[in-house]
């Protein structure tokens, strides 16, 4: 007999509700990529989403996050939720007018399960009232009133194309302007601009307009003068929010910076055509669901030529180093390693390790964090194949977890730092190094 619904039981949680959407409730967006989320956040705004992009990165949030988040859990899930009950504690926001936002993948890893920790932190912390919204494209959690409707969802996807061109060329500017602190500014003119750009309505934007902004954004870059010889290049793989996120990464990048570094980093865009992927593998490899995986291959080829596009941008300035082109990602993964290996980073992990070798770029930091067991193995665990394979790449796998100290941390990156450089045949040097890294006590 079918259980007639009632109040009760319809839902154990606060639902994001049209009235307040119509009421104005401030939406708290967790931090994760600085540029993009602001233009994002802009972006929701003018849909009648009162977006609000969080920026505390003090202690508080992994003191809350231990605190409601059981500690056998990812680091990311604990800095994520930690964040949002920092803010909301912090007396800042009425919370009977508050909500929240966090992204739902639907894949098998544990971020997929995020929104369920954080409502019931939420209501060990006395907020069990404050609805927490999906941000995903799964067609999770139908009952709220938060809607990705087609526009929203194309300007969205622009801002992550743009906020990865931003990135990239901030990357190859900043170790080397003349003048400190004018890539900053175009970054800052930039990020306001395209807030602006996208903002404007609920329309579609014309992508004749999106390349235009392509080549705009590239030339500013490109009158940033720029002096000295070329510095060692490190790249940054590893689990999507520590890799990216300053607040889960110890600010690795401004690290490496101080360091004489360049960074290089793949792209954003790259991990969204990455689970687009996995629907089309998912079709191939399992017979799960044909239709659908005919329609996500569609989906990626449409990303896939957008991605194009911004790489015959640069090339066609020619001054800056373009992102590798996703196909070609795919190819070189697919050389050590299944594309049925998708869980978290799956795949992609490895491919991007060989795609930062293939463009020279033979200094890696994986970075990986507490209890995600799929990245230690699709990245800690192909180091050795990789090595085997490319003697003179130099990557190292570094933990980042609450109970670990950033000395630490930056102290293995500059013994890795130490080796850049030294040659093929150098193997042996290596594995010392590493073997002394391992051996660094945990400081308090």
């Amino acid at each position: 007999m079918k259980r007639k619904k009632t109040p009760e039981n319809v839902s154990d949680h606060a639902i994001y509700t049209q009235k307040m959407k119509d009421e104005g409730y401030t939406i708290l967006v967790p931090t994760m990529l600085p540029t993009h989320f602001t233009i994002m956040t802009g972006i929701l705004r003018t849909y009648g989403y009162n977006a609000v992009l969080l920026e505390n990165y003090d202690s508080s949030v992994i003191e809350y996050g231990l605190k409601y988040v059981h500690n056998d859990t990812c680091y990311p899930a604990l800095l994520v939720i930690g964040q949002m009950l920092s803010a909301i504690e912090s007396g800042k926001y009425d919370t009977n007018k508050l909500a929240l936002m966090i992204t739902q993948t639907g894949g098998g890893c544990r971020a997929s399960n995020y929104i369920f920790l954080l409502r019931k932190a939420l209501k060990k912390a006395g907020y069990g009232h404050v609805p927490v919204i999906s941000l995903n494209v799964a067609g999770l959690e139908k009952d709220s009133a938060f809607k990705l409707t087609p526009s929203l969802v194309f300007k969205l996807m622009y801002a992550a194309f743009c906020g990865d061109l931003i990135m990239l060329l901030k990357n190859q500017c900043l170790p080397y302007e003349k003048n400190k602190g004018e890539t900053e500014k175009v970054i800052e003119k930039w990020t306001e601009k395209l807030t602006d750009e996208f903002s404007m309505g609920k329309k579609f934007i014309k992508y004749s307009r999106v390349k235009e902004l392509y080549r705009d954004i590239i030339k500013d870059f490109a009158a940033i003068e720029r002096v000295g010889e070329r510095k060692v290049r490190v790249g940054i793989v590893g689990e999507i929010f520590v890799k990216f996120s300053p607040l889960g990464n110890n600010e690795l990048e401004r690290f490496l910076l101080s360091e004489g570094a360049e960074v290089v980093m793949p792209g954003f865009i790259d991990f969204c055509m990455y689970s687009t992927h996995n629907s089309v593998a998912d079709a191939r490899l399992l017979g799960l669901h044909p239709v659908k995986g005919k329609i996500f291959n569609l989906v990626l080829d449409f990303l896939k030529k957008r991605q194009k596009d911004v790489i015959d941008a640069v090339n066609e300035e020619g001054s800056f180093d373009p992102p590798t082109e996703f196909a070609r990602v795919e190819k070189l993964a697919t050389e050590f390693i299944s594309d049925g290996a998708k869980m978290g980073e799956g795949w992609l992990l490895t491919g991007e390790m060989v795609e930062l070798i293939e463009q020279g770029v033979k200094n890696i930091v994986c970075a990986q964090p507490f209890g995600c067991l799929p990245n230690h193995i699709v990245g800690k665990g192909m180091m050795k194949p990789l090595k085997d394979h490319f003697p003179d790449s130099n990557i190292v796998a570094v933990d980042y977890d609450a109970g670990a100290t950033k000395i630490n941390q930056e102290n293995r990156i500059k013994l890795m730092l130490a080796n850049a450089g030294k040659g093929a045949g150098d193997a042996a040097k290596e594995e010392e190094t590493e073997s002394e890294a391992e051996k660094q006590p945990v400081l308090a």
